[in-house]
């Protein structure tokens, strides 16, 4: 059965992207393998993502998630109907207003893989409706003071358990169970 998961990179304050969507910052701290293994882990386990379409619903090259390296069904949320964009081996699936649809969908795509939302409205809307079992979190030492947050907007508080805790060159990598 498939696990649908929040997995992002955030800074020690929370920001998932800077005050104008910006990520630079997620860029040049030092790494050591094992920060790139934690991460290369989750991406080999991905099999369908979740995240929010473009105003134009376009799929430009600085807005492929996981960079193209994940060749996986992208399902997009969107308040107005698109056909699917085919590029560079992966399709792109816009869905209409129903985050339990596109859940559904992503994970019957992704069989026995996971399925990752990207963005924090697509993430808050999930945890808030009951859809999401982990959360796997690469934190960056960096404060942006403030920025688009991940998690601010939740109605309700969302209990976890800790599962994993790893740290190596730079990154803090966290993962929790979603508690019902």
């Amino acid at each position: 059965m498939s696990k649908v998961l929040i997995h992002a990179t955030v800074t020690l304050d929370g920001f998932m992207a800077d005050t104008g969507g910006g990520v630079d910052w997620m860029n040049g701290f030092p790494a050591a393998p094992e920060d790139e293994d934690v991460v290369g882990r989750v991406m080999q386990e991905l099999g369908a993502i979740i995240g929010g379409a473009n105003k134009t619903q376009t799929i430009d090259d600085g807005e492929v998630p996981y960079g193209a390296m994940v060749k996986v069904p992208v399902y997009l949320m969107t308040h107005s109907a698109h056909e699917p964009i085919e590029k560079d081996d992966v399709t792109y699936t816009f869905v209409v207003d129903d985050i339990k649809q596109a859940v559904r969908s992503a994970k019957q795509a992704a069989g026995d893989k996971w399925v990752s939302l990207l963005g924090g409205s697509i993430s808050r809307q999930c945890l808030e409706l009951g859809l999401v079992d982990e959360i796997q979190l690469h934190v960056v030492p960096i404060l942006l003071g403030e920025g688009i947050s991940l998690f601010t907007g939740l109605s309700k508080h969302i209990k976890l358990e800790r599962v994993e805790t790893s740290a190596y060159a730079s990154e803090t990598h966290l993962r929790y169970r979603v508690l019902a």
